[in-house]
C-alpha cells in the first residue's frame, strides 16, 4: 500500500464509505436533456471550445492517430493499457510508455472514461488508458479518443458512469484562461492544443 491509498484509508475509515451516502442522495432534477443525437451534440459543443475534432470510422482510427502525429514532429506520451492497435502503425522511436521528462513531450495520446454531449466536455478518471493527471496537463498538445458509447447526454449521466473515488479531471478544450480585460490566453495550465477523434 502506497502513502495515497494509505491516507485514503484513514479518510475512509473516519467518515465512512462514500458510496453509500452519494447512492442516497436524492435526485429529483431532470436528468436528461436529449434523448439523441448526442453523438453530434458532443462534436458541435467541443469544437464550439476551440477542440479540433474529427469523426473517424473505428477501422480508420490508428491511420487517423498517425496522420494526426505525423503533423507533429517529436515524440508522443503513450499511458499503459492504451490499445496497441492504435498506434499500431507509428514508428516506436516517437511513442514514450513511460516518460520521464514530460517537458520533452511533444504531445500525448490517450482514451477517456467518458463525455459529456450538453457541455462538450471530456472526463479523464486516469485509468488504463489515460495515464497520470500530469500526462495530460504538461505537454502542448493532447490527442484523445472518444468512442460514441461513452458519450453521455448531460452531467447527471456521466456522473452515474464514473468511479466518484478516482481522480477526475474535467476537459472542455484547450486549457484558457483570461484576465481582468478578458484578454484570452491558452495553454497557460495544461495542452494548448485539443484533438478529439470521435469513433
Amino acid at each position: 500500500m502506497n502513502a495515497r491509498e494509505e491516507i485514503l484509508r484513514r479518510v475512509s475509515d473516519a467518515t465512512g464509505a462514500p458510496a453509500a451516502e452519494y447512492a442516497a442522495i436524492k435526485r429529483p432534477y431532470q436528468r436528461s436533456h436529449h434523448q439523441v443525437g448526442i453523438v453530434d451534440l458532443f462534436a458541435e459543443r467541443v469544437a464550439d471550445y476551440r477542440a479540433i475534432v474529427h469523426r473517424v470510422p473505428a477501422a480508420d482510427l490508428p491511420a487517423a492517430i498517425a496522420t494526426a502525429l505525423a503533423a507533429r514532429p517529436g515524440a508522443y506520451g503513450v499511458p499503459d493499457g492504451l490499445p496497441a492497435e492504435w498506434v499500431a502503425g507509428i514508428e516506436s522511436a516517437r511513442l514514450a510508455s513511460d516518460p520521464a521528462d514530460l517537458a520533452r513531450l511533444a504531445g500525448v495520446v490517450t482514451g477517456c472514461a467518458v463525455a459529456i454531449a450538453e457541455t462538450g466536455t471530456i472526463v479523464l478518471d486516469h485509468s488504463t488508458g489515460q495515464g497520470r493527471r500530469a500526462l495530460t496537463l504538461v505537454p502542448d498538445y493532447h490527442l484523445v479518443v472518444v468512442t460514441a458509447d461513452q458519450i453521455a447526454a448531460d452531467v447527471p449521466e456521466a456522473l452515474e458512469r464514473l468511479d466518484i473515488t478516482r481522480p477526475l479531471t474535467f476537459i472542455s478544450g484547450p486549457s484558457a484562461t483570461s484576465d481582468i480585460e478578458l484578454s484570452r490566453v491558452e495553454g497557460v495550465h495544461g495542452p494548448r492544443t485539443l484533438e478529439v477523434l470521435i469513433v
